[in-house]
């Protein structure tokens, strides 16, 4: 590996926010290819902070702090990879269930599956469920994830999924749940594709369900 990608790598693994921008820049200025520093440097550094955060050896405040690096540096690929037609691991809408204001789960959920490629449609908190079937439409994504905190709002995710159904949009995305009370015969009893019991885990689901796991 190239040392700028591994300066690339230790910094997200340090969540070190403005030093990202400035290595990403130096590896662009030295004829990097945006796709390279993106997969060699970035992501590399987003799989490490991964691991280490499902062995317990780094904890919710550090990944956000890397999840903010990786950020940071991906807004400066964001145009380059765009017009090189860099191929993406895939496309996933996410959002927090109708009734649940909660989303850091969620958040983190988005920023692991943005570490591992993905493009990421935030919807926010309290989507009903013809917000998700429009967001389908509209965006055309891979997958579904849709989170709960609260298990008064479990129950959302079984008529968010009945609507996509009835909207005829079913076969064309996999749909992926997760949260604090959800667990996986939860979402086997509701129909959907799997379960993230957090957010490496859900990143980790949404590599599996488009075949790049």
């Amino acid at each position: 590996m190239s040392e700028i990608y591994e300066q690339i790598a230790t910094g997200i693994l340090e969540g070190n926010v403005p030093k990202i921008p400035e290595l990403v820049q130096k590896a662009l200025d030295e004829g990097l290819n945006a796709n390279d520093i993106l997969n060699d440097g970035l992501v590399v550094g987003m799989n490490e902070v991964g691991n280490r955060f499902k062995s317990g050896a780094m904890f919710i405040p550090e990944v956000l702090k890397s999840a903010k690096a990786m950020h940071a540096g991906q807004e400066l690929l964001r145009s380059l990879l765009a017009a090189s037609g860099a191929a993406q691991t895939g496309k996933i809408v996410l959002g927090t269930v109708q009734g649940d204001l909660h989303d850091i789960g969620k958040n983190l959920v988005g920023m692991m599956c943005e570490g591992a490629g993905f493009e990421v449609i935030d919807l926010g908190f309290n989507i009903e469920p013809e917000k998700f079937t429009e967001a389908i439409k509209k965006h055309q994504p891979n997958i579904v994830g849709m989170s709960a905190l609260l298990t008064t709002t479990m129950r959302a995710m079984g008529y968010t999924i009945k609507a996509i159904e009835e909207a005829g949009l079913r076969d064309k995305v996999k749909v992926m749940v997760g949260g604090a009370p959800v667990d996986a015969e939860f979402a086997e009893r509701i129909g959907a594709d799997g379960y993230g019991h957090n957010a490496v885990s859900g990143a980790e689901l949404a590599k599996k369900l488009v075949g790049a796991a």
